[in-house]
């Protein structure tokens, strides 16, 4: 998307519209549909679910490597915080499950 700073280069004032000719007019809204253009194209693709979806299996895949390096003693990623997170949440689910699965098994063996 664009930056503030490119907002405000390729913003005119009505005052300054004026002043310019017919063709600098046409530039400057082909510019503006360009952006545009460019913007939806980017919000499209944003909200797209296989998109999305695609982003999510990355993660997870992401995730369960950093777990997988971690249990084999090369420990949590440093440099980025948010795979140490995701981390730490795939191991608390595993965990959760676990003893969820657990507690299941010991309730129906005393029944």
């Amino acid at each position: 998307m664009s930056t503030d700073a490119s907002k405000e280069s390729s913003t005119v004032r009505a005052d300054d519209t004026a002043s310019m000719s017919r063709s600098e007019l046409e530039a400057q809204v082909r510019q503006a549909r360009r952006e545009l253009g460019d913007a939806l194209d980017e919000l499209t693709t944003r909200l797209s679910p296989s998109y999305q979806a695609a982003r999510l299996g990355h993660g997870a895949k992401q995730a369960a490597a950093d777990v997988g390096e971690m249990l084999s003693g090369n420990g949590l990623p440093t440099q980025d915080a948010t795979r140490s997170r995701n981390a730490k949440l795939l191991l608390g689910a595993v965990a959760v499950g676990t003893a969820a699965v657990a507690i299941l098994v010991v309730r129906a063996i005393r029944r």
